[in-house]
């Protein structure tokens, strides 16, 4: 059963941007502590090298401090990384000011999120301010290390690019009808 999201818009005069808004902030709020509860169970659960094999030779668990982005890039430059995941939360906040579709508003929340709980690692972990490294412990098969905020950092990635190739506004008009 396939829904037409963009059929789902919410009228402003209905009191819908604030409340959509309100939904954002609460996804964004869910991923942030899901992920940070993840992060401190990995530190103090995979010290000392421990590995958990969840998936022979597809999934194990195991500690990981990345300076860099994904893939560990650009691990000299972890201060660029904080300003962009500051950017990115102030774009997703300002953007979610104009909300009126319940799926950009998941959208926007698990952007946010994923986003923010970055930041607050970038910030507030160590070796210090704006250089903190992301704890990652989610090994998928050798290829990379992640964490639970990577996890909904590309499912909103994906949603986004979805969404945008349907022409689902995020709030207003749909692109179909001005023409």
């Amino acid at each position: 059963m396939e829904v037409d999201v963009s059929a789902e818009q919410v009228p402003p005069e209905a009191g819908g941007t604030s409340r959509l808004y309100g939904r954002m902030i609460v996804l964004a709020a869910v991923v942030l502590i899901a992920d940070q509860a993840s992060k401190f169970w990995a530190v103090s659960a995979l010290a000392d090298e421990r590995r958990i094999t969840v998936i022979p030779q597809l999934l194990e668990l195991r500690l990981l401090y990345n300076s860099g982005a994904a893939f560990s890039l650009g691990a000299g430059a972890t201060w660029v990384f904080a300003v962009t995941a500051a950017v990115a939360v102030a774009g997703v906040l300002y953007a979610g000011r104009r909300l009126r579709s319940p799926a950009w508003t998941v959208v926007l929340g698990v952007l946010l999120g994923g986003a923010t709980t970055h930041l607050i690692d970038r910030l507030f972990r160590a070796p210090g301010f704006a250089q903190g490294h992301v704890v990652d412990f989610i090994d998928y098969g050798g290829l990379f290390v992640g964490n639970l905020a990577d996890i909904a950092l590309t499912i909103g990635g994906v949603m986004l690019v979805v969404l945008g190739l349907r022409g689902v506004p995020l709030g207003g008009v749909p692109r179909e009808a001005n023409g």
